[in-house]
């Protein structure tokens, strides 16, 4: 006789609560051993440890990411994926509470398996590393990862409690400005001054700035500007970090900084290349089916979710390069006040709080009756799949062209001498 969803959600209540202390230890255990982005070898080993000795196939290694990993029960479609973050920030270590998520989604992914008969689908926990800075995610999606998987889901600590995430797109640039050396009083009329290109591109763009949409930006810094006082600088480089509220608007975005940057060349004399320096995060794409379910069940715990404030946006993540491909959710779920920040001391403090503790136990279960729910509703998948398809489109390959800006280094036309 199959069970009812009240019969496993209380069996996925009795899970969560038997392994209280042991998603802890690991959550602590991530805290005070934090590493960063592709280095998180202890991170992955004790997560993915945990996982094979519950009975989950694991797959080190994944889309050639020695600290990634896919850990599988079950077999077959429907599936779904519980998403575990785990890298931490230079200086800072887990200052964005990626230990709460990793133990969350391990939690959760354990706890639903247990609960839910063998032949209900397919309970993946995905380890994505990287997230900080290198994007983990976006390289697994266009693996080929999520091709089989019928939603995504994690949650973040924050300083609200959002049941969506305002993410935009991101990305950086590398612009170079090649000139002409000469010295600066023997023979000046000679050199074409790369640094004074540079200098008059931030010039541009801070004009560009004033026009731009909402949550669209262009933030740069130098970092290269010549090698001596004596010498004209024949080459100077800027990096360049953009981001825009759609995966749409950030190409846009970057062939208005091409063009830019062709202008300047061409009224300096210089010649300018331009680069994409990291890999492109796309805006985060909610299922509104999924969160609200999330939203639901969290909300039996005590902790209500509501939409994020209307214009505010929370920063970039490759999450969104995965909600581009299947139905994802991304909640924040708050561990200190709105008054504070992650990416601070404070939130790093707090990501290993009594109060931290209560909330990784509440999303766990959250997250894990979500899990079941995916798995068990047919009419909840075809509702996500259907929410999800306008806005998917095709996929984009994380170093796809965008106008005025082929993929890699690409030299434009060059100024006039």
């Amino acid at each position: 006789m199959p069970q009812t969803a009240d019969a496993v959600y209380r069996r996925i209540h009795a899970e969560v609560t038997d392994r209280a202390e042991d998603l802890w230890r690991v959550a602590t255990t991530l805290h005070a051993d934090p590493e960063l982005a592709f280095a998180e070898r202890r991170a992955a080993a004790l997560l993915s440890g945990e996982l094979h000795r519950a009975g989950f196939r694991v797959r080190p290694g994944t889309a050639g990411l020695p600290t990634a990993f896919v850990a599988r029960a079950g077999e077959g479609r429907p599936a779904v994926a519980l998403l575990l973050e785990y890298d931490a920030l230079p200086g800072l270590g887990h200052a964005c509470g990626h230990n709460l998520i990793a133990a969350a989604g391990l939690g959760a992914a354990l706890a639903a398996r247990a609960a839910l008969p063998v032949d209900a689908g397919s309970v993946l926990a995905v380890g994505t590393p990287a997230e900080e800075g290198g994007g983990g995610k976006a390289l697994m999606a266009e693996a080929g990862v999520f091709d089989d998987v019928d939603a995504a889901l994690m949650f973040h600590p924050g300083v609200h409690d959002w049941a969506r995430a305002p993410l935009t797109a991101q990305e950086q640039y590398r612009v170079g400005f090649h000139g002409r050396a000469a010295h600066p009083t023997g023979n000046p009329t000679e050199g074409i001054d790369a640094l004074a290109s540079l200098v008059e591109l931030f010039n541009v763009l801070s004009a560009l700035g004033r026009r731009l949409p909402e949550a669209s930006h262009i933030q740069g810094i130098v970092t290269q500007g010549g090698t001596a006082t004596n010498l004209v600088p024949a080459y100077a480089e800027g990096l360049f970090g953009l981001r825009a509220a759609t995966t749409t608007a950030l190409d846009e975005l970057a062939g208005r900084l091409a063009t830019c940057a062709d202008g300047v060349a061409r009224a300096t004399g210089t010649t300018v290349t331009v680069e994409r320096a990291t890999v492109r995060y796309e805006h985060f794409r909610d299922s509104r089916p999924l969160s609200d379910g999330f939203a639901a069940h969290l909300a039996r715990t005590g902790i209500a979710l509501t939409p994020p404030a209307a214009g505010v946006y929370l920063g970039s993540s490759d999450i969104g390069n995965v909600s581009g491909r299947v139905p994802a959710i991304h909640p924040f779920v708050a561990i200190m006040d709105e008054d504070g920040s992650d990416h601070t001391p404070e939130f790093a403090a707090a990501a290993a709080s009594e109060r931290a503790r209560e909330v990784l136990l509440a999303t766990t279960e959250a997250l894990a009756r979500t899990a079941a729910d995916i798995l068990g509703d047919a009419a909840l998948r075809e509702s996500a799949r259907q929410a999800h398809e306008p806005a998917a489109g095709p996929a984009r390959p994380v170093a796809a062209p965008v106008p005025g800006v082929p993929g890699g280094p690409v030299a434009l036309r060059p100024g006039r001498p």
